[in-house]
């Protein structure tokens, strides 16, 4: 009888040309090893922490009824530059934010609680515009606002017993509260601008009273003594309204029964006068946020 073959089934494969077959169970393992190691080469991309793009920075505006009147919704048809000024900047890479309150100074605008709301906010790389002065002069302890403050830009200070809070209020100058809002946002990481307050619509002999003796000046001193820049705003605007005349701007900017605050068309030209100014500042780093001309 012929001896039987002893050749493994893989010689037999081999010399009949063919290739051995894989099992199901084989060809599921294999998938599962591949997807395995696609979920593992995932994982490892993913692991590597892509740098996330920086939050865009926010102008914070701070101030009195001059830069947010009321609400900000035009009340009694009265608008502050606030409203405005988020027009001329690229506000796909920055967020303008208007904090400003009516009614306050550099005093209550801290005292009252607003100040410490906007500070909690600001981040690194964030901007703060600020006027006050309208309000400062006021009386520091009346029972209607108790909102003055010493006037000047130094250091004394006065301890009054505030009718308002009913307590005892240690009141400082007006320089003195600019430079504390500088510090505690230069504090923050932000950059800090100072505004002249605009102007009012007194005038005499056919000019407009300037504030170039008292808040317009005190600003500047401010602004220059806690390291900020500064617009000359009261000058700015004082200009335009000086070429224009008295007869114009009172029938144009302003309505016939108020004398600071301004209707839409004042707010928006004082709006332009903000974006004046900060274009004449050198080294201003807010400024590469303005949208071009």
């Amino acid at each position: 009888m012929p001896e039987k073959s002893t050749l493994p089934l893989s010689s037999y494969e081999q010399l009949a040309g063919t290739t051995p077959r894989m099992s199901t169970t084989t060809k599921l393992v294999g998938l599962l090893g591949t997807i395995a190691s696609m979920l593992l080469l995932t994982l490892l991309i993913c692991s590597f922490t892509l740098p996330k793009a920086s939050p865009k920075p926010t102008l914070y505006l701070i101030g009195d009824s001059t830069v947010k009147n009321g609400k900000g919704k035009g009340d009694g048809g009265l608008w502050g530059w606030g409203n405005y000024i988020g027009a001329y900047f690229d506000t796909t890479r920055i967020h303008v934010e208007n904090d400003a309150l009516g009614g306050t100074s550099s005093r209550t605008f801290q005292t009252q609680g607003h100040w410490e709301k906007v500070l909690t906010k600001i981040k690194p790389g964030d901007f703060v515009i600020m006027q006050f002065g309208h309000n400062d002069n006021g009386p520091l302890a009346d029972t209607a606002r108790a909102r003055g403050t010493i006037k000047g830009v130094g250091e004394e200070s006065q301890e009054v017993y505030n009718p308002i809070t009913k307590k005892q209020e240690v009141v400082h100058s007006y320089g003195w509260y600019m430079r504390k809002f500088i510090s505690e946002a230069k504090g923050k990481g932000a950059t800090t601008v100072v505004c002249s307050p605009i102007p009012r619509n007194g005038w005499t002999a056919g000019k407009v009273n300037r504030a170039s003796t008292d808040y317009g000046q005190w600003a500047g001193e401010a602004a220059k003594q806690g390291g900020a820049f500064f617009v000359d705003l009261n000058k700015i605007i004082a200009d335009k309204y000086d070429q224009e005349g008295e007869e114009k701007v009172k029938a144009t900017y302003f309505n016939t029964t108020d004398h600071t605050h301004t209707i839409e068309a004042g707010a928006k030209m004082n709006a332009t006068a903000v974006v004046e100014g900060l274009r004449e500042l050198k080294k201003c780093p807010l400024t590469k946020y303005l949208a071009k001309k």
